[in-house]
């Protein structure tokens, strides 16, 4: 049987990917239905999902593309749209965890509430995911898990103590579970974006000009300058190096936390 085009590489391979719809993930569903993955898009808002598919149905996706609504911050309802994207598209041999949310405060005024609220979808939320995947990719002698961490899970930033710390779980996570699964045909490895350009930093952006007075074009400029190379990362960087790692070829990567930050962190 001939090998498949470089283009169709993950034909047949149903992909899920949290927080889809928008900014790095979406970026991502993009590249891996570029290569011909089913992918589902996972996330709360069924409107949001439902452009979304429709967008990469127009761009050419030759794979199934679908959507699934759910909550991930709430374990219930995490496990009944596992269960339905399965049911809809087969086991999953790809994971995405993207979904996360950053808020930010001096460490003095965070609340339990917020701290709670951040490890429940940044970190938890990949756990109760992988745990629902994975007996399937082991089954199949094929599973590629991709946490999308941060370089806040390889250093420390002001003001997102709770953040930091979810994603330092989430690396350590990575690193776990890539050695319980590594003779067993399945990777797992954490990507970790410095501030990239998305809607997430756009909200930041608006906070520090409500904070400080600055513009938020001088906000923007802040943040690119924690690069070396002096600007936002591109989501689709962040999206190309997730698909290599879910192709085959990359079966000897695992338990990595790769940083896509143009030198921010050196590890």
């Amino acid at each position: 049987m001939p090998e498949p085009a470089p283009a169709a590489v993950l034909a047949g391979r149903h992909a899920i990917v949290t927080g889809g719809s928008r900014g790095i993930g979406a970026a991502i569903a993009a590249a891996l239905a570029a290569r011909g993955a089913d992918v589902t898009l996972m996330g709360r808002d069924p409107s949001t999902l439902s452009a979304r598919r429709e967008r990469l149905l127009a761009d050419g996706a030759t794979g199934r593309i679908a959507t699934e609504a759910a909550d991930l911050a709430d374990a219930g309802r995490l496990t009944a749209g596992f269960e339905s994207a399965a049911a809809r598209l087969g086991p999953a041999a790809i994971l995405v965890n993207n979904a996360g949310i950053a808020p930010s405060a001096p460490f003095a005024k965070q609340t339990l509430a917020d701290w709670n609220a951040v490890l429940a979808l940044d970190l938890t939320a990949a756990f109760l995911a992988s745990q629902r995947v994975l007996p399937g990719m082991i089954a199949g002698g094929f599973g590629r898990i991709v946490n999308v961490a941060s370089t806040a899970g390889l250093t420390g930033y002001r003001y997102v103590a709770a953040y930091c710390a979810a994603k330092h779980g989430l690396v350590g996570l990575t690193r776990a579970l890539a050695l319980e699964t590594a003779a067993q045909g399945v990777t797992v490895n954490a990507v970790c974006p410095g501030f990239t350009d998305t809607d997430l930093i756009a909200a930041a952006a608006r906070t520090i000009s409500a904070k400080t007075g600055r513009s938020e074009a001088a906000a923007r400029a802040e943040l690119a300058r924690a690069n070396p190379q002096g600007r936002l990362v591109d989501p689709a960087e962040v999206a190309q190096m997730v698909a290599f790692l879910c192709q085959p070829e990359a079966a000897a990567i695992t338990g990595q936390a790769i940083a896509i930050a143009g030198g921010e962190v050196l590890h």
